[in-house]
């Protein structure tokens, strides 16, 4: 079984890569603009990908960050519906999750 230091552990190095990402999502979308028409028209169209790239990127970050301080708190393994303790395998397959399977199927 994971213990509460391995799952922070997992956390911040999930932290770091999506710090990572969202930074070279943001430098790809601030890069200067092409000279050519026909590669700003496809320069635009890449950037509205990134940016869904990067506002899932987001999502996931403020997940994995709300997970850390759950874990600050001690409040890591409860679910944050029912304070029920969330199943360790569960968190094994998604360490950021706040809900236990029950409540989390009730959301869907």
């Amino acid at each position: 079984m994971t213990s509460i230091t391995q799952f922070e552990s997992r956390l911040k190095v999930m932290q770091n890569e999506l710090n990572d990402k969202l930074a070279s999502i943001k430098e790809n979308v601030t890069k200067a603009a092409n000279a050519d028409w026909n590669e700003q028209a496809q320069e635009r169209e890449n950037d509205e990908v990134l940016d869904a790239l990067g506002n899932e990127v987001r999502r996931e970050l403020n997940l994995v960050n709300g997970a850390l301080h759950r874990i600050k708190l001690g409040e890591y393994e409860y679910c944050d519906d029912c304070g029920q303790n969330i199943n360790p395998s569960r968190l094994e397959i998604l360490p950021f999750t706040q809900y236990c399977i029950d409540c989390a199927n009730k959301r869907d």
